[in-house]
């Protein structure tokens, strides 16, 4: 009876090393998918509540947010953000248009483009008892 010792080493290396490659990878990527995540979900509740809000202000709402998410870059661009409300008299609704890119760096191997191009549309509701 031969003893084969070392047997698993190679698969464990193998192992570790596809582990390790995936977890720089979510270093990278987990932050900017959350960033846009809490952008899309911040942009619903500011429209949402943009009932008596000027565009103006509800535009400078979206820009902090997103300055807070580290998000604000990608939004330099003109048209990046557009807040629209249309309606008449007590109702409507309020739109914010998200439309940037955002590219990943896989330090240096590869670099990915997340696009976000997100249509955000919430009723207006005044006077409600």
């Amino acid at each position: 009876m031969r003893h084969q010792r070392g047997e698993g080493k190679i698969g464990c290396i193998v192992s570790l090393l596809v582990l390790g490659l995936l977890g720089a990878v979510a270093y990278k990527a987990v932050p900017v998918y959350y960033g846009n995540s809490e952008l899309i979900d911040a942009c619903d509740f500011i429209a949402s509540g943009a009932s008596r809000k000027p565009i103006e202000l509800v535009e400078k709402e979206v820009k902090d947010k997103a300055r807070e998410l580290g998000v604000f870059e990608a939004l330099a661009d003109k048209g990046a953000i557009r807040v629209t409300k249309a309606g008449n008299g007590e109702t409507g609704f309020c739109t914010v248009t998200l439309r940037y890119k955002r590219t990943i760096d896989f330090y240096g191997a590869y670099q990915y483009t997340l696009v976000t191009d997100k249509r955000i549309s919430r009723p207006i509701l005044e006077n409600i008892s």
